[in-house]
């Protein structure tokens, strides 16, 4: 029979990949150093590969581990979807929600959203984590976090529940020449240059869609992290973009140096809601979670019936 690690196998070879470190992957395995270094190096010896290269100063991982590391991550996601959904869980929606959302729109949405389910479940623990979308449904698919909330979701395995929709406002900077207007046009940004956030963030997709259809030009020699740094920069006039309207609302209330601008003939929206993997045991959690989020959705204005 070929070799088959075991589950707690696996989780100690996890635990050294998200740490690097023997002695903290241990803790966080409630295991001894030597105990964990013994059993990956069975897995390791069992497989007839190096997962991991030993240096005196950091712990790498091979090729081999990157791909032997992805699918232990499911398999015990996978597991853990299996034991929820056997299981005979009292605690208030599973007791805790490790919950991914984008800076681009959690900020402004879970302070709606997350009171009412505080109430309503006063010992729910929930856990928020930010990061890009792509990288949050990453997480997701592979177990690190039980769901997500933002845009749609693109990672295939997982199931998305819409809870509103947001539109867009063209930023442009406080002395540009449609800044006196309210609305403008498609045909008014050729030759634009509009700024985007980088890679892993729908937002880019949706400043491309926008640059196709006037003849923009995607600023590409720089990419911003954060919406933030793209406000700083439209108003020292390094170009104009998209902002979403939780986002625009919240931030640009008092703004002087940029203007935001309607553009009637491009209709362009993003989704939000929120998803989980198909194989979640917690389906009756997170529908319920769904549900309080759209309430939320509809108490901002953004909700699909809005």
């Amino acid at each position: 029979m070929p070799f088959r690690p075991t589950l707690r196998q696996l989780e100690y070879v996890v635990a050294l990949a998200e740490f690097g470190h023997f002695g903290k992957a241990a803790r966080r395995c409630h295991a001894s150093q030597p105990t964990l270094s013994v059993q990956i190096g069975l897995v390791e010896e069992g497989l007839g590969v190096q997962l991991f290269e030993r240096t005196p100063t950091a712990v790498l991982i091979t090729p081999a581990g990157e791909k032997f590391i992805h699918g232990a991550r499911l398999t015990l996601a996978a597991m853990n979807d299996l034991m929820d959904s056997v299981a005979s869980d009292t605690r208030a929606l599973g007791g805790t929600v490790r919950l991914g959302t984008p800076p681009s729109f959690g900020p402004y949405f879970l302070p709606t959203f997350l009171p009412p389910i505080h109430r309503t479940y006063p010992d729910l623990k929930i856990y928020i984590a930010e990061d890009r979308p792509a990288a949050i449904e990453a997480s997701v698919a592979e177990g690190l976090l039980d769901c997500g909330i933002g845009p749609a979701c693109e990672q295939p395995g997982l199931t998305f529940m819409r809870i509103g929709t947001e539109r867009f406002f063209l930023g442009v900077p406080a002395d540009h020449r449609l800044a006196s207007q309210a609305t403008a046009h498609v045909s008014d940004l050729k030759g634009e240059r509009l700024l985007a956030l980088g890679s892993g963030n729908r937002l880019l997709e949706n400043v491309r869609h926008l640059a196709q259809v006037s003849a923009a030009i995607v600023v590409d020699d720089y990419e911003g992290t954060s919406l933030d740094a793209i406000r700083q920069m439209v108003s020292i006039g390094m170009g104009c973009s998209l902002f979403p309207e939780l986002y625009a609302r919240a931030e640009f209330r008092n703004a002087e140096d940029v203007r935001l601008l309607e553009i009637e003939d491009w209709q362009e929206t993003r989704t939000v809601g929120l998803y989980f993997r198909d194989t979640s045991g917690r389906k009756r959690h997170f529908e319920e979670l769904a549900a309080e989020a759209r309430r939320a959705a509809a108490k901002l204005g953004i909700s699909a019936a809005a």
